[in-house]
Order: C-alpha cells, then sequence, then structure tokens
C-alpha cells in the first residue's frame, strides 16, 4: 500500500495488486494447481499458497512454544514446516507484484545455492562506497576520493585508481550550497497539483514536499500532511497570489532538502509543453583554485592508514586529467609540426652545400 503512494513508480510497469487475508480466506479451500509431476513440483494458486502459508505459521508457532520462552526459530531448507512457509510468503509476494509463482522444488533449489557475492565488481565498489562514506561519517571530506575500477591495469599496473573530487558545480540545484531554480510556466493554468507532481515530483525529484509561498504570511501551498491542503489541489497558483516573480520554498523532509522555486510568469510556453526549467546559474563552474606551491595533488592525498588507498601516485580529478589530456594532445601536435619543419630545412641546409659545391666546380 506504501508503494502505491509512488504513483511514478508505475507508469511503466505494472502496480502491484494488495492481496486482503480475509478474502482470499472466503475464496474456500478449493486449491488451483498447475504443473505436472511430483507434489513439490507443482504450482499452486493463491488460495492454495494462503491455506499453506496458514499452516506453516501454526506449525512454527506450535514448535516455538514447545521450545520454551526465550527459544527462536532456526532456518533450514530440510525442515518441511520451515520451507512451506518461505514458498508461501514467496509466492504471496511474486502474486502482489505479477510475477510468475514457483513450485516448492524450485523455491528449494534457489533456497540452497545462495552464494555470497564476495569477489565479485559489485561488491568490490560496494566495499570503496562503505569507506568513502566512513570518511563522510568521521567529517574527513578533504580525504575523500573518487575511485575508479580499470577492466585492464593502468601503466603502473594498478587496478583501481584513486582521483581527486571535482569542484561542486553551481550550475546544479542539488551540489549548490543553497538549492535555487527558475521555472517558467503560466500561473493562470497550472494547478497546484501539477507543481506537486510534475514538476517538485517528478521533475526535481522531491518525495513528500511542503510548499510556503514567501509572501510574508507564511501561506502554506502544499502540506505534506494527508488531507491538510488538498482542497488547494484543483486551484490555479494565480488563485494563491502567485505571480511573475514569486518565491516558494519547497521542503522535503523526508530528504532533508529545501529547494528555492523562483516563478517566472509566461504565456508564450510552446504547445503541451506545461513549464520550462530556467537556467540562471553560470554556464560553467568556476575555475579551482591553484594549489599552494610545492603541494602536488598527485602525492598530497592520503595519510598511511587509510586502507582505500590502492594506488599512491594518485591521479588528479577527471575534469583536470581530460583538460591535460587535451593540453599534452596540443603540444605533441606543435612538437610534430616542429619537427617536420626543422627536417625540411635540414634537408634544404644539406642540398645547398653540394649545390655550391657543382657551381664552383663549374666556375674552375
Amino acid at each position: 500500500m506504501y508503494l502505491l503512494t509512488m504513483d511514478k513508480l508505475w507508469k511503466k510497469r505494472t502496480a502491484p495488486l494488495p492481496l486482503d487475508w480475509e478474502e482470499v480466506k472466503q475464496h474456500g479451500s478449493q486449491e488451483e494447481v498447475s504443473g505436472a509431476g511430483l507434489k513439490d513440483q507443482q504450482v499452486l494458486g493463491v488460495q492454495g499458497y494462503a491455506h499453506l502459508f496458514q499452516r506453516s505459521v501454526e506449525t512454527l508457532r506450535s514448535q516455538l512454544t514447545e521450545k520454551g520462552d526465550g527459544a527462536e526459530l532456526v532456518w533450514d531448507k530440510d525442515d518441511p514446516p520451515a520451507m512451506d512457509f518461505v514458498t508461501a510468503a514467496a509466492n504471496l509476494r511474486m502474486n502482489v507484484f505479477s510475477m510468475n509463482m514457483k513450485s516448492r522444488f524450485d523455491v528449494k533449489s534457489m533456497a540452497g545455492n545462495i552464494i555470497p557475492a564476495i569477489a565479485t565488481t559489485n561488491a568490490v565498489i560496494a566495499g570503496l562506497i562503505v569507506l568513502e562514506g566512513l570518511k563522510i561519517l568521521n567529517s574527513d571530506f578533504e580525504q575523500c576520493r573518487t575511485i575508479f575500477l580499470n577492466k585492464q591495469p593502468n601503466p603502473r599496473k594498478k587496478l583501481l585508481v584513486p582521483c581527486a573530487l571535482d569542484p561542486p558545480n553551481p550550475s546544479c540545484y542539488v551540489c549548490a550550497s543553497k538549492p535555487e531554480v527558475t521555472v517558467k510556466l503560466n500561473v493562470h493554468k497550472t494547478i497546484v497539483q501539477a507543481l506537486q507532481d510534475k514538476i517538485l515530483k517528478e521533475k526535481f525529484g522531491m518525495v513528500a514536499p511542503d510548499v510556503q509561498i514567501e509572501d510574508g504570511k507564511g501561506t502554506i501551498l502544499i502540506s505534506s500532511e494527508e488531507g491538510e491542503t488538498e482542497a488547494n489541489n484543483e486551484k490555479f497558483l494565480s488563485d494563491f497570489g502567485i505571480r511573475n516573480g514569486s518565491r516558494l520554498q519547497a521542503d522535503d523532509f523526508l530528504q532533508d532538502y529545501t529547494l528555492l522555486v523562483n516563478v517566472i510568469h509566461s504565456e508564450e510556453l510552446e504547445k503541451d509543453v506545461e513549464f520550462e526549467v530556467v537556467g540562471d546559474a553560470p554556464d560553467k563552474a568556476p575555475a579551482p583554485s591553484a594549489p599552494e606551491e610545492g603541494k602536488n595533488i598527485a602525492n598530497a592525498a592520503v595519510e598511511d592508514d587509510d586502507v582505500l588507498i590502492v594506488d599512491s601516485d594518485e591521479e588528479p580529478s577527471s575534469s583536470t586529467m581530460e583538460s591535460s589530456s587535451e593540453t599534452s594532445n596540443r603540444k605533441r601536435k606543435n612538437q610534430d609540426t616542429e619537427t617536420e619543419e626543422a627536417s625540411s630545412k635540414r634537408k634544404r641546409l644539406e642540398q645547398q652545400p653540394a649545390d655550391d659545391d657543382d657551381d664552383i666546380i663549374a666556375l674552375d
């Protein structure tokens, strides 16, 4: 039921269908069976797995009671009640998400062949992320690095290469210290529901926004509390005094995120376009300040006790690497051009003395 409230998740996929326990039990005890073979190889229907779920819970409860206070149940795929519980619970959940249900035999095969992902790429990246997360929790922001995992060793024979972080981009409303964005729309045609769903949730990724109009009165336009501002949903923004130049403060407490929205009224939007995001921030991020004299990014980075460092020769930031490669390419081209010119000059000089000698001989 909670997932169904996230309506944008189900625009391109099938929404879950919650099961009501009382409704399932009222359908009777007739069990739908599909597939041939042994009993464990047959796939039951929703009612069949619902009754299997009920029987397994009752059996497990009686086992726990027999063990006495403080006892606990231990999972074992060879324990029939435990296997019945997992089979029934998994299949009921698969039915909710419109997935093909599995037989008890298939479920037991999967439960008995779980291999920990220790040496996979996902596990390596997950470990690196956790190590960087620990630095953030310890407020060691200067020690944070971007780690690249190469498919092949680099010239230094390293697979993991740490790089200095790129500076925040002031053009990005996520990276900015005080996120602010400008939206062009028609205040006489845009309703509050569209502002909440299409602009704040879909465009800017908010989950449960609270919107306040900065009009000196603290007017609440949208509230994340259910039913508090539902009467505003079908009203136009102009009904609340919102006009060209109005400012809205949107807070998403679930993500601890605040966004200031500047409204520009326009009646000249293209057909079927409800709003446009206007980028009023600089097109390019300011160049990072030059490093202090004698300080090298590549060698400065991290203390010896930092377990994340796998390459003592640290690379600069990715953007710096790209610009340096372009510079080196231009230098290489200039050097090649100079070499070709020098070579042609050398050939002319080598030919010139020979011609002079011939002329001298001719004169003699």
